[in-house]
């Protein structure tokens, strides 16, 4: 049965394989990033990451580029063409970019890195320069952008949540626990929650209030018994996924908060990132044990796996083309 995952191909051109638009990418310790066709599981191509780990990846919302967040730099690459060389680098960063994204209309890119400072770039710009600048005094492991494109919220290696409002330059800081890592941050498709997760297996949450400018603490979850590495929510905010060094993802209810699915596999190591299809229904997890997967959130089981990266996966974009 085809799932609605498939990548689309170009109707005037769909006998050319380089003209679709292949929507699943995965990365991480073999400098290669590979990109699948989400329904078949078939890798249709493989671009070169030299010298670099990758740490994060991501789709731009046009469709055409794919940005490889890496040491010191993010390469972007042409996912139309057959190059499997980047086309652009951003470079002139210290240590690990930890994490990048776009605005909606493809505007601006944002990054952050254990550089301790969060970037803007204008990608309207051929200089290839950084705009602005926000610092911190730790490590920044992870950064989400609000759905009203105004808000960067960032986690910290020191345990601080940072939402810096990009119209007033304004910065709020949280604290959900004290001398624990915050290593993923993620707000719903709603702006109604915020969830981080921490080095000592720990989600918490907060609710925007009604006019939606301020956060309140809202719930915490034990999730995992070890390290946590990701959160995110289901595009229709009513679920969120964990995953940890315990080797499971864990799906929980935002409802009522509790358990849904524990989605786990002999084989599979720790997960580091994760994405839901845009329909909720299904889930894909990257793990160290080489191999990416998608699982039925409903039943917990696996119904594709991708395999052919030769070290470990620690991070995948995905983009749903009925999104």
């Amino acid at each position: 049965q085809n799932i609605r995952l498939i990548s689309l191909a170009d109707k005037e051109n769909h006998n050319n394989a380089l003209t679709e638009k292949v929507l699943l990418a995965t990365g991480g310790y073999d400098h290669t990033i590979k990109l699948w066709h989400a329904n078949t599981g078939v890798c249709n191509r493989s671009l070169t990451h030299l010298d670099s780990q990758v740490n994060a990846l991501e789709i731009t919302p046009d469709r055409q580029l794919l940005a490889a967040a890496g040491f010191q730099h993010i390469r972007m690459y042409d996912l139309n063409s057959s190059n499997p060389n980047p086309i652009l680098n951003y470079e002139g960063i210290s240590k690990n970019i930890t994490g990048v994204g776009f605005h909606e209309d493809g505007k601006w890119m944002f990054t952050c890195g254990e550089d301790c400072s969060a970037r803007i770039w204008d990608l309207r710009s051929r200089n290839l320069l950084c705009q602005r600048i926000f610092q911190t005094t730790a490590p920044i492991t992870s950064i989400c952008l609000h759905p009203n494109q105004c808000e960067l919220i960032l986690g910290d290696q020191s345990g601080l949540l940072h939402i810096w409002d990009l119209k007033t330059d304004h910065n709020e800081q949280l604290i959900p626990e004290v001398d624990a890592s915050i290593q993923c941050v993620a707000i719903d498709s709603s702006a109604n929650y915020v969830a981080s997760v921490n080095n000592k297996g720990n989600c918490y949450l907060w609710r925007y209030n009604g006019n939606g400018t301020k956060l309140s603490p809202e719930h915490k979850i034990n999730a995992h018994r070890k390290y946590a590495l990701h959160c995110k929510f289901s595009p229709d905010s009513t679920l969120l996924v964990t995953s940890s060094a315990d080797h499971t993802a864990l799906i929980w209810k935002t409802s009522d908060f509790s358990l849904k699915q524990e989605l786990k596999n002999e084989k599979q190591r720790w997960v580091w990132d994760t994405a839901f299809s845009n329909d909720s229904e299904h889930l894909l997890t990257a793990s160290s044990d080489f191999v990416a997967r998608l699982w039925n959130v409903e039943s917990g089981n696996i119904e594709r796996e991708y395999e052919g990266h030769q070290k470990a996966l620690t991070s995948l974009a995905f983009c749903d083309p009925y999104s």
